[in-house]
């Protein structure tokens, strides 16, 4: 079963560096967890910020990433994921995906729309 929560704001699209990525830290409708958004001109996208492999963040710090062309890497075990589908490429995970989060722009504004 689907729980749907009601659209939050995440953050400004211009706290997002065009063509990078960033971490949005304690999303209330996440429980809390930290979201991955990136962000290429006004489209953006964005996913839950833990790796399907063993469960631990992808950033080294917080809201540093590890990114190499068109790659997220988790800085743990080096899984990578292809930043446009979330899937993972490389490493111990090959084939899982990053959870997908439902964001759109709003007014300039980042908006998480739902959760599954």
């Amino acid at each position: 079963m689907d729980t749907v929560f009601p659209a939050s704001p995440l953050c400004r699209l211009d706290e997002i560096p065009d063509g990078g990525v960033t971490a949005i830290e304690g999303v209330a409708a996440l429980d809390g967890e930290s979201a991955i958004v990136e962000r290429h001109g006004d489209a953006v996208r964005a996913w839950l910020n833990v790796c399907p492999h063993a469960g631990r963040r992808l950033d080294y710090a917080p809201g540093r990433f590890l990114c190499k062309d068109e790659l997220l890497i988790c800085a743990v075990h080096g899984a990578s994921f292809n930043r446009n589908d979330g899937i993972c490429v490389a490493g111990p995970c090959r084939g899982e995906h990053l959870r997908a989060l439902a964001v759109e722009l709003r007014g300039g504004e980042v908006w998480l729309l739902t959760t599954t």
